[in-house]
């Protein structure tokens, strides 16, 4: 008898004889120098890690870098992953609303300092008075009030850190970073277990501590780019034009830095998530009103 013909007829009564025997996988054992055949959740992790860092690898390129076997591998991809290949580039195959937001996060952030007794706005100050009388005074702000500088860091479901400086202490350059920055980047790691900071663009102004090479050089390193700020232009930086007047005009008069932190952090918590996601995309309206008005001030321009 032919050794191929041989071949095929024992290999049925081997299957059979294993599945009497209990087995239920159908792939092939592993085997010495074998590439590895199965589809785990670390392969499939280094699989992702490999294209989010080079989406123009192919399939043979990823095999070699893994040790799996060429199904394995396109089983990944194509199965677990939801990845195609178009013009070259690895896309998903049909993108989410979350995922949409996912792959351009964009986290903006600011210092600002809060004081612990509120005086309110000029505008809450105002009051009817009768001709010839005298209007009622407002005691203007001491110098010396108590007040806590908070850095303050949101996205648009809502705020992802918020931090408030000691008495006393200054913000330079090594401060914002292992005090704002790397726990900002522990808590975006934490939130997106399977990307990390891929992919995400922090914004923040061009104060010194922000603009130092240190800085740059920290994020950079952790795979963030930063995305730039015209100089003097708070009505370009969502911290100011909305965020930090809405978090004071809900404050009542927080005696210590910590309760105080813990009211501006219960006033983030309960701004609607959709109100963020406004304030992005008026984010967005305003530079294009910017760029219209040749990068000069644009408050006629709006409606």
């Amino acid at each position: 008898m032919d050794p191929m013909e041989r071949s095929n007829q024992t290999f049925p009564y081997i299957w059979s004889k294993l599945c009497r025997e209990g087995r239920e996988e159908v792939e092939d054992e592993p085997r010495p120098s074998r590439p590895v055949t199965e589809a785990t959740s670390d392969n499939i992790e280094k699989v992702r890690h490999l294209i989010d860092n080079d989406p123009y690898l192919t399939i043979d390129e990823i095999q070699v870098e893994t040790g799996l076997s060429h199904g394995t591998t396109q089983r990944i991809v194509s199965g677990h992953l939801k990845l195609i290949k178009i013009t070259d580039r690895w896309i998903p195959n049909q993108l989410t609303d979350s995922q949409r937001a996912e792959r351009a996060r964009i986290l903006a952030g600011d210092e600002s300092w809060f004081y612990h007794k509120q005086l309110g706005r000029k505008s809450s100050n105002a009051a009817w008075t009768a001709r010839g009388e005298t209007p009622p005074t407002v005691v203007r702000r001491s110098h010396f009030a108590p007040k806590t500088l908070f850095c303050i860091f949101f996205k648009t479901p809502g705020p992802v850190l918020i931090h408030h400086v000691e008495r006393g202490q200054t913000i330079d350059h090594d401060y914002y970073i292992n005090n704002c920055l790397r726990p900002l980047v522990n808590e975006i790691k934490k939130q997106r277990s399977s990307s990390g900071t891929h992919a995400i663009k922090i914004h923040h102004d061009n104060a010194r501590p922000h603009v130092h090479e240190d800085v740059f050089t920290y994020l950079e390193s952790q795979g963030i780019m930063k995305m730039l700020q015209p100089p003097n232009s708070p009505d370009l930086t969502p911290s100011d034009f909305w965020l930090f007047g809405l978090i004071k005009q809900n404050l009542t008069d927080p005696r210590s830095s910590v309760s105080l932190h813990r009211a501006v952090t219960k006033v983030m918590f309960s701004i609607n998530e959709d109100e963020y996601k406004k304030t992005f995309d008026k984010w967005i309206e305003w530079m294009k009103l910017c760029v219209y008005n040749d990068g000069d001030y644009f408050e006629h321009l709006m409606t």
